[in-house]
């Protein structure tokens, strides 16, 4: 479903999704992917079984899974291929314009804890402080941090899990 492009259908839009509970996990057989009548249907184990014991969320998929990663609760491997690197990032960036949202956190870790850095840089992101220019808008759009969020990572309706660092505590710089 396409986002809409006025600002307030964009509001009510998030409000109403923030606040749904989130939805069981289907059977493969009603989860309108999986043919029902496929015959290896019965092979695969069914999402509420496989992701019951994870640390559940109220938003997405129903799962934190950088806690679930950080617990040990799951383990994937680090790579495809046994001889690439893992390069792990311990690193903040804050992400301000001073507007009336508190400004943006983005951890590099529970990034890269699960993707190598090419898979953003340099596209869609440029590696150089203050080289990229960021847009609600184009995140809306499925562009930016909208390639992942809202697809295969917590959806953009979760505002406060980026937004989170308040604009008096950089003004003062004490950022955390």
């Amino acid at each position: 479903m396409p986002w809409p492009r006025r600002a307030a259908s964009i509001t009510v839009l998030l409000v109403a999704a923030a606040s749904a509970a989130p939805l069981p996990w289907l059977p493969l057989d009603r989860d309108g992917v999986h043919d029902p009548k496929a015959p290896g249907l019965a092979l695969l184990q069914q999402p509420a079984e496989a992701l019951a014991p994870l640390p559940r969320d109220t938003a997405g998929n129903g799962v934190r899974w950088v806690q679930a990663l950080e617990t040990g609760a799951i383990a994937p491997r680090s790579t495809l291929l046994g001889n690439t690197p893992v390069r792990v990032l311990d690193q903040d960036l804050i992400i301000s314009k001073f507007g009336s949202m508190p400004a943006v956190k983005f951890p590099h870790r529970a990034h890269t804890l699960w993707l190598d850095c090419s898979n953003c840089h340099p596209v869609p992101f440029k590696d150089k402080a203050g080289a990229n220019r960021f847009s609600m808008t184009a995140i809306l759009n499925g562009e930016q941090c909208g390639l992942c969020h809202g697809a295969v990572s917590f959806p953009l309706t979760e505002c406060n899990r980026c937004h989170s660092v308040p604009n008096a505590s950089l003004r003062r710089g004490t950022a955390p």
